[in-house]
This record gives C-alpha cells, sequence and structure tokens, in this order.
C-alpha cells in the first residue's frame, strides 16, 4: 500500500468536503442577500468562483439544492426538538410548540425557507424531494413524542404527519400574505383549531390499546 498516496487522496478528500461546505454556506449569504429567486450567478459571485466549478462540486443545479437543503434541515429538526417540550396530556400546547418553533424559524430566515420550499434551481420534479423527506422526518418526530404517550403506533402516525401538514400549510398561507400577523397568534389559532380535535379522538385511540 502507498501511504503516500493514500495521504494525498485524504487530504484532497477533506479539501473537496470543506470546499462544499463553503459554497453552501456562500450560497446561504446569496439567498440572504438576494432573495429566495437567487440564480446561479449570483451565488458563484458570492462564492468568488465560477459556475463550473460549483457544478464540479455538486453535479448539477439540484446538487446544490440538495445540499442547501440537508444543510438546513438537522438545524430546523434541533430547533424544534428544542421547541417542542411537551411532557403532558396537553394536545393544544403539543400543536402550539410545534407551530410556534416552526414560524419562528420561518419569521428568523425567510429567503431560506421560501428558497428550500419553492426549489428555484431545479428544474422539473425531484425522485428523491429532500422538501418531502424533511416533512416526513418532522412528522415522524411528532409521531415519536404521541408514541411516547401512550398512543397507538399506527393512529401516532397519522396524527403526527396530519399535524405537520396543517402547521407547514398555515404557515405557508401566513408568507403568502406578507407575515403582517404575529406569529404567536397564527400559532394560537392553528393550537384553537387542531388541538380540540386531537382532544376529541383520544376515545378512538382507547379503542386501538
Amino acid at each position: 500500500m502507498n501511504t503516500q498516496t493514500d495521504g494525498r487522496d485524504t487530504r484532497w478528500a477533506e479539501h473537496r468536503r470543506e470546499r462544499r461546505i463553503e459554497l453552501v454556506e456562500s450560497t446561504l449569504r446569496a439567498i440572504r442577500r438576494q432573495g429566495a429567486t437567487v440564480s446561479l450567478d449570483d451565488i458563484a459571485a458570492e462564492a468568488g468562483t465560477s459556475k463550473p466549478v460549483i457544478y464540479r462540486h455538486f453535479g448539477d443545479r439540484p446538487g446544490l439544492y440538495r445540499a442547501v437543503v440537508e444543510k438546513t434541515a438537522q438545524f430546523i429538526l434541533d430547533d424544534l426538538h428544542a421547541s417542542v417540550s411537551w411532557t403532558g396530556d396537553d394536545l393544544p400546547g403539543l400543536v402550539r410548540d410545534l407551530a410556534s418553533g416552526y414560524l419562528a424559524l420561518v419569521q428568523r430566515d425567510p429567503e431560506i425557507y421560501r428558497f428550500v420550499m419553492s426549489r428555484p434551481l431545479v428544474d422539473g420534479d425531484l425522485t428523491d424531494d429532500p422538501v418531502t423527506g424533511l416533512t416526513m422526518r418532522i412528522g415522524e418526530r411528532m409521531a415519536d413524542i404521541l408514541r411516547s404517550r401512550g398512543y397507538d403506533a399506527d393512529l401516532a402516525d397519522t396524527w403526527g404527519h396530519a399535524l405537520v401538514g396543517a402547521v407547514r400549510a398555515a404557515t405557508d398561507q401566513w408568507i403568502r400574505s406578507g407575515m403582517h400577523r404575529p406569529a404567536d397568534d397564527v400559532a394560537g389559532d392553528l393550537a384553537a383549531l387542531v388541538g380540540p380535535a386531537f382532544n376529541l379522538v383520544t376515545t378512538i385511540n382507547e379503542e386501538h390499546r
């Protein structure tokens, strides 16, 4: 085994990994500066490089988009995990916690959210849409919380994903309306609508046990 060659390969792989991280960070800065409809030319200018270099590291425009979504996905999941502190049977409280955490993320970085959801760098459909994957992961997190409180596994899956869908739909409408209402009011509306419905179906959970 040529250890010198192996060492060069390792250093080159590390360099490529670090360069990808830098390019993703440059993309995020360009989005915040130019908005969600940022072009690849804008991103290259922000990174101080050329489009061929970006293609070299990500393969194509969808490849860069996936990298940006992956960069933000874990942050979103960690932040939501911290904001959802439901420990009892107060289902409206769970709804309010999730909605408040989700809306706070959007309010803090609205152009990044718009970029992730609108997919401006992607032409056509993705066979492995990362936004769908992220939404599914949040739904699974909610389902895990419900299961941990003794809810039937199948019902927890249905309710957890339904809850995330409701929060995302309300958030998208909030953005379209210019985010003029306070985020806490929107979260309260969702809790008032969805929370009591969850309480009513507790009897269904008992039937599934």
